[in-house]
């Protein structure tokens, strides 16, 4: 994400609030370097937050440390008395690299959060800050007249990689797992997973505020929640979704210094509510900006050309330094996901790179990316997509809120990561360079298609939750849900955006594409692979078929049937069912259908509802873009 420089000198940032002055964050290296330019040059850029904002000994105090160089050592914290209250060797991400302690009862006095450097100079072998944690609770802060939240701090490479680091905390869970929730608030209220809870010491996060963004509201919310915990600027662009042979364009950007430019009219889906929102206080200024912000963002606010200045977004180069939690991804048929955490190749397992979405249903899921949940292809109409981070807000002479151009932020020595390289690839070549940011070294092959399997089978599981949606919608006697009219089916509002699946039914078929023709690609690029000794393209590709033959059959997940009974599935099933699904996402047929069983059989039978003729009618002359595995643009 950001090129190699360093600071000239450690320093600490501190925080009127309420008369006081509270230590923040800091960039920092070890005092005793200070003196010595150039003898601790890979510890510059240390990041340190305490949590609270206002540590005292009343509330847990959680500190993170984060760094740009993979720095090894144990990370501890010691108590006024002197004694190691806690200790971790665990380092976390990469890049930025993060270590994290707590405390939950903290003493009186100063604390000093210190990391013991393994194989480093005398000079530089102990990194340390101190830590006030006081006997009383602070006054919380209070809300500037006129803006959403007061104004602390900068976006900068210290800011960039703690938020860095509390978004891979946030989401983190074993790489086995397929960790999801019912809703973003669910996550943030998990104080052993959100490292800012309750930071500002308002009880901010207990006070009921419902949080349900969807794919293209997740990654503003989630921006704006650290920017309102940290006190840093925040904005928004108003944009088309694009149409008529053009990208969506940004004509308008709102502020939390003018957040009465925000949109109109809204666009009225699910966002943030609660009564939180209706008291006064800082807190529920942020509750109030959240519904502001959710009716004013969409997918095309992700699928602005790379060359556009006038964006929240602007694209990256594909590699490991800039492909970090935080950044973003638009895929060109609107579905944008956040990285949460990459996973560096070793012993002969390939890289990941693992993501969150939301859901029209408010759900938030982790991903990995692979091609069947990470479309990319280039058509102006659609805009650019690829991977992009949040463009830089900063505050000018004048105080007045603006963000950096692409050229300012090439220039910047902070960032220096704008980069145009994404637009310039073809799909297969994007993936290509995926495949070598993620995973440098040969792929063992049998374990590359194993592991691609092993990505078809969390989606379709993922599928599985969002068909049960739509059968509890059915259930609920609310009716049909309305059908929208041509590309609309794909984004939209109302019952359809909830519980109708065509983007999600068009990936997974691209995905089930992409399994089935793994041995093929092998074939392809036969240099990108460990391939054994002794035996041949052929004989690789040969086995890699075996490998699909047994494995498919043998991955099974199931479904609740209209009739509230379980049935089970294989991959196999799915895949001779492709051409099924290319009907199957109305909401308002049973979900026997919705799952491809046959008619007439067993499965089938307890199947009792079905689509409007009308709506069968649509979906028969739409089927052509789900058989051609694309997805229509506006109009």
């Amino acid at each position: 994400m950001f090129p190699a420089r360093q600071f000239a000198a450690a320093t600490t940032a501190l925080l009127p609030i309420a008369g006081a002055f509270f230590v923040f964050f800091f960039l920092a290296v070890d005092s005793r370097a200070q003196g010595s330019p150039g003898v601790c040059e890979d510890a510059a850029e240390l990041a340190v937050l305490p949590s609270p904002v206002a540590p005292w000994k009343g509330a847990p105090l959680r500190v993170v440390f984060a760094a740009e160089k993979p720095l090894a050592g144990e990370f501890s914290l010691i108590a006024p008395d002197g004694s190691v209250a806690a200790k971790s060797r665990e380092r976390h991400g990469g890049p930025p690299y993060f270590w994290f302690a707590e405390v939950a009862s903290p003493a009186v006095g100063t604390w000093r959060a210190t990391l013991a450097r393994d194989r480093a100079s005398a000079e530089c072998s102990t990194i340390t800050r101190e830590i006030a944690v006081r006997d009383d609770e602070p006054p919380p802060p209070s809300a500037t007249p006129g803006g959403v939240w007061p104004l602390r701090n900068a976006w900068n490479r210290a800011t960039e990689n703690l938020y860095s680091a509390w978004i891979e905390k946030l989401f983190d869970a074993p790489l086995d797992a397929a960790p999801s929730w019912p809703a973003l608030h669910e996550v943030l209220r998990d104080r052993s997973r959100n490292v800012l809870f309750n930071h500002l010491g308002l009880g901010e996060d207990e006070m009921g505020l419902i949080i349900r963004p969807d794919c293209a509201d997740l990654p503003y919310f989630l921006r704006a929640y650290f920017a309102f915990k940290m006190g840093l600027p925040f904005g928004y662009s108003i944009c088309s979704r694009g149409g008529g042979g053009a990208a969506p364009k940004c004509p308008t950007w709102s502020s939390i210094q003018n957040p009465e430019a925000g949109p109109s009219p809204p666009k009225q889906k699910t966002a943030s509510s609660g009564l939180a929102a209706q008291r006064p206080g800082l807190a529920a200024s942020f509750g109030r900006y959240l519904p502001t912000l959710a009716n004013g963002v969409h997918s095309g606010s992700g699928r602005t050309l790379a060359s556009d200045d006038n964006t929240d977004y602007y694209p990256v180069p594909l590699t490991q330094e800039t492909l970090r939690p935080g950044t973003v991804y638009a895929d060109p048929f609107g579905h944008v996901l956040m990285i949460t955490r990459r996973v560096p190749q070793s012993d002969g397992a390939a890289g990941v790179i693992l993501a969150v979405d939301g859901q029209p249903d408010g759900t938030v899921a982790r991903k990995r990316f692979w091609r069947g949940n990470f479309l990319f292809a280039q058509d102006p109409v659609l805009g650019s997509p690829g991977f992009k981070r949040f463009r830089p807000v900063v505050r000018d002479k004048n105080g007045v809120l603006r963000r950096l151009t692409n050229d300012e932020i090439a220039k910047n020595p902070q960032y220096g990561d704008y980069s145009l390289d994404q637009s310039k690839l073809g799909s297969e070549d994007f993936y290509d360079r995926m495949d070598d940011v993620m995973s440098p070294e040969p792929l063992d092959p049998l374990r590359a298609i194993k592991e691609a399997i092993t990505s078809l089978e969390e989606q379709m599981k993922v599928r599985v939750t969002s068909v049960e949606n739509g059968r509890k919608f059915q259930n609920s006697g609310r009716g049909n849900a309305d059908m929208p009219d041509g590309a609309a089916i794909f984004e939209t509002i109302g019952a359809w955006e909830d519980f109708s699946t065509p983007a999600r039914d068009l990936r997974l078929l691209i995905a089930l594409d992409v399994v089935r023709g793994f041995p093929d690609r092998v074939a392809r690029r036969p240099e990108r692979y460990a391939m054994p000794k002794g035996k041949s393209t052929a004989d690789v590709k040969a086995e890699l078929q075996s490998v699909l033959a047994s494995e498919l059959p043998a991955r099974k997940f199931s479904y609740t049937r209209s009739d509230g009974s379980a049935w089970t599935l294989a991959l196999k099933d799915m895949a001779d069912r492709a051409v099924d699904l290319e009907m199957a996402y109305n909401p308002n047929d049973c979900v026997e259908l919705r799952w491809g069983a046959l008619a007439k059989s067993d499965e089938a039978s307890t199947c009792k509802r079905y689509a409007p003729s009308a709506q069968r009618a649509k979906m028969t002359k739409y089927r052509m873009w789900f058989r051609e595995r694309r997805r229509p643009p506006r109009v």
